[in-house]
C-alpha cells in the first residue's frame, strides 16, 4: 500500500451560473462533510470562483482554476493569471487538459510555462496528460505519454516534494462512455510514474499522485481506485451532480 491520499477532483467545465454553481458547491459541502482519507476538489467556471469560495470556506473541498495564463499580468484579454486565481481563493488548477489541446491550440510548451506560473502563485498544478483514440490504435499510447510528460516538466527540478499532480486522460474515454479497463489505466498510469521516476527520482515520484479521468462514474471507481497506481480521479460529468459526485468521493463505502 501506499501512503498517497487519494484526489477526486471535479471540472465543471462550461457549465453553471453563479448560483447554480454555489447550490451544487453547498450540496456538496454537506454531503461529503463525513469524508476521511480522501481529499475533494472542485473547478468551477472563472466566473462562479469567487461565490463559490466564499460558499467552500471552512470545508476541506478545494477550489481550483480550469485554466490559467502563464503571465502574471499584461494585455491577454480573457486571461486569467495565477495570482487571479489564487486571489479568487483557488489552490489548485488544471493546466494541459485534453480540451485546451484540442480546441484552443494548448502545446506542451505553453503547459510548461503555465506549470511554471502555477507554482510561483503556490498553486498546485494538475497536469493533464493522455493519447487520442487514434494515438493509441497506433501503439503509440506510451510515446504520447513521454512526450508530455517531458516537455511538460522541461527544466523542472522538484526535490522530493510532489509539488503537482498528474492527470492520466485518455482522449478517447472523455465523455464519450467509453473507459479505460482498470488494467489499461494501471499500465498507464505505472508507465508515467517510472517516468518521473527517472526523471525526477523515486521519492518525488513515489509521492505524486495519478489521478484517472475519463468518464469515471460510481459504477466504476471503486474498481479505477483499486489499481496501486491510480490514486485518483478527474471527473467531468460525474461531477455535476454532488449526489453523484459525492459517491464518487465515498468510494470505499
Amino acid at each position: 500500500m501506499n501512503n498517497r491520499t487519494p484526489l477526486i477532483a471535479g471540472n465543471w467545465k462550461m457549465h453553471k451560473t453563479g448560483a447554480q454553481a454555489v447550490e451544487a458547491a453547498s450540496g456538496l459541502k454537506r454531503l461529503v462533510a463525513s469524508a476521511t482519507g480522501v481529499e475533494v476538489m472542485i473547478a468551477p467556471t472563472f466566473t462562479a470562483l469567487y461565490q463559490v469560495g466564499q460558499v467552500l470556506k471552512g470545508s476541506p473541498i478545494a477550489l481550483a482554476g480550469q485554466n490559467l495564463h502563464w503571465e502574471s499580468q499584461g494585455a491577454f484579454t480573457g486571461e486569467i493569471s495565477a495570482q487571479m486565481l489564487a486571489d479568487a481563493g483557488c489552490s489548485q488548477v488544471i493546466v494541459g487538459h485534453s480540451e485546451r489541446r484540442q480546441f484552443f491550440g494548448e502545446t506542451d510548451e505553453t503547459v510548461n510555462m503555465k506549470i511554471k506560473a502555477a507554482l510561483s502563485a503556490n498553486l498546485t498544478p494538475v497536469l493533464c496528460i493522455g493519447e487520442s483514440e487514434t494515438e493509441r490504435e497506433a501503439g503509440n499510447t506510451f510515446s504520447v505519454l513521454d512526450k508530455q510528460v517531458r516537455d511538460g516538466l522541461n527544466g523542472f527540478a522538484f526535490d522530493g516534494q510532489a509539488d503537482i499532480v498528474v492527470a492520466y486522460e485518455p482522449v478517447w474515454a472523455i465523455g464519450t462512455g467509453k473507459t479505460a479497463t482498470r488494467e489499461q489505466a494501471q499500465e498507464a498510469h505505472l508507465f508515467i510514474r517510472n517516468l518521473l521516476d527517472s526523471l525526477f527520482g523515486k521519492p518525488f515520484a513515489s509521492t505524486v499522485r495519478i489521478l484517472y479521468g475519463g468518464s469515471v462514474k460510481p459504477d466504476n471507481v471503486k474498481a479505477l481506485m483499486e489499481m496501486p497506481d491510480v490514486d485518483g480521479a478527474l471527473v467531468g460529468g460525474a461531477s455535476l451532480n454532488p449526489e453523484t459526485f459525492s459517491k464518487l468521493v465515498f468510494f470505499n463505502d
